[in-house]
């Protein structure tokens, strides 16, 4: 370094040794409902999620127990007639 002093660091040093800022009245009261509003709302979504997993899964066994899939599906083509 050149041995000068850094500008934005004295300037830095000057904010933290002074006097702290005042904070608004409402700033935490507002942060608390704020992160409640979140939290509801995560909460919300998140029962809203495995409600739409649960609803898909149960389509979906509904769906295989009627078309049971894993059957082979009839031939179309019949066998050859012999003996006529």
């Amino acid at each position: 370094m050149s041995g000068f002093p850094d500008r934005k660091e004295d300037r830095a040093r000057r904010l933290m040794d002074g006097p702290y800022p005042a904070v608004p009245a409402g700033l935490a009261a507002g942060a608390a409902a704020r992160g409640d509003r979140m939290l509801r709302r995560r909460r919300a979504l998140r029962g809203i999620g495995w409600a739409l997993l649960l609803a898909a899964a149960a389509a979906f066994t509904v769906w295989a127990a009627l078309t049971q899939p894993w059957t082979t599906p009839p031939a179309d083509i019949s066998p050859p007639l012999e003996g006529w």
